[in-house]
């Protein structure tokens, strides 16, 4: 186990380069760079106190209940909390878990694609009211539009699910995003619902908006996710998995320690497959305040609860969960659930401050005390924590 107890100072300088008009970005962009944020000046015995409250948390609460995995706590750019504890492969115990271990984001991944895909929407080359049939003129669904599959509003139903059905799909055959498609066009399985009703969460949304963000583009979901993302933003240690990542990747376990294997999802991407670090997913955090990275209007427009027809403090927005406490307080974030890859990772914009836990044996402790941290930074009512990706 290691540990960085002792507060820092989070320096996010990038290299700068001429700033472009919306009007000027050009479809297949060279390298660019987001100047970030700068740390806050906090002083030392706030922080402190940040560290002692969140070691105590973590220790208790996680560590010593089978974690696995990295965690980074950070306010206003300063990081109070970092801690990577056990092992690549927690049987064998031979490689020490880093800060260059990247872990599967499951779910967690879908910002990501959102955000891309809000990124195109201020380029102009991509509408939310467009229709999938726009892009897919085949698509068997007419009526669902970009907003629709970035709310998960569409109604569509689940891949996970339908391509399970061995009559149509082989059993032991890879499931490629364009495979989801094609499935969908020959098969037309039924919608779970009408499409606009109502929200209800479906990785075959993302899946979709992968395959768009390639038609616009012309490249790859990896490739432009890390010519647009990842290298921009200094995520070094950030990716997007594909079938020649099988073998140096990190692979999960059950609560048990048994070793999670892979099945026919594995190859999908958009909804799940982006592997990353804490201190990447910091840098992640710290773009979403430049307005160099994206539209503040646009951005907005993603916090926005969509789905009101039943009064709840859960809600999404465009790519992102959000809780709306009665209080007034708000949390943006999205946990993910992958074989044993279970992540949390929640924004506090009011203070400015972020919890990052990723591990790689699931441990539902991991989203309990995410939500207990919140606790440590405002008045966020997490008492009663629940499970939720």
């Amino acid at each position: 186990m290691r540990r960085i107890l002792i507060p820092l100072s989070l320096a996010l300088f990038f290299f700068s380069c001429k700033s472009k008009s919306s009007e000027s970005i050009r479809s297949k962009e060279d390298s660019f760079h987001i100047e970030l944020p700068p740390a806050e000046k906090i002083g030392k015995k706030e922080l402190a106190a940040y560290t002692s409250q969140l070691t105590t948390l973590f220790d208790e609460k996680l560590i010593k209940r089978n974690f696995n995995g990295a965690m980074i706590v950070a306010k206003g750019g300063n990081i109070v909390y970092e801690n990577y504890v056990g092992f690549m492969d927690p049987r064998s115990k031979k490689i020490p878990i880093t800060d260059s271990s990247s872990f599967h984001l499951a779910s967690t991944s879908k910002p990501f694609t959102g955000m891309a895909v809000l990124r195109l929407v201020h380029q102009g080359k991509i509408h939310l009211q467009d229709e999938v049939t726009h892009y897919f003129p085949a698509f068997p669904y007419p009526g669902v539009t970009v907003q629709h599959l970035l709310s998960h509003r569409s109604g569509l139903p689940n891949y996970l699910y339908f391509m399970e059905d061995k009559e149509k799909w082989p059993p032991q055959q890879m499931v490629s995003n364009q495979d989801v498609l094609d499935f969908m066009i020959r098969y037309k399985p039924d919608l779970s619902y009408r499409t606009g009703t109502h929200f209800s969460y479906c990785n075959t949304n993302y899946v979709l908006l992968a395959l768009i963000i390639e038609k616009v583009t012309g490249e790859t979901y990896p490739q432009y996710m890390n010519k647009t993302i990842f290298k921009p933003l200094h995520m070094n240690h950030t990716f997007v998995y594909t079938p020649t990542d099988s073998g140096r990747v990190m692979m999960s376990y059950k609560a048990s320690g048994t070793l999670w294997r892979q099945d026919i999802f594995d190859h999908t991407y958009g909804d799940k497959n982006i592997y990353s670090t804490p201190r990447d997913m910091l840098n992640w955090d710290a773009a979403l305040y430049s307005k160099q990275f994206i539209d503040q209007k646009l951005l907005d427009s993603a916090y926005q609860p969509l789905s009101n027809e039943t009064p709840s403090i859960h809600n999404y927005g465009l790519g992102w969960r959000m809780l709306n406490l009665p209080n007034g307080k708000k949390v943006i974030y999205h946990n993910g659930k992958w074989h044993g890859f279970n992540p949390a990772f929640a924004r506090l914009i009011d203070e400015k401050a972020v919890i990052i836990i990723l591990g790689n044996q699931y441990n539902a402790n991991i989203y309990r005390v995410a939500k207990k941290a919140y606790n440590i930074f405002g008045d966020y009512l997490q008492d009663d924590a629940e499970n939720e990706e």
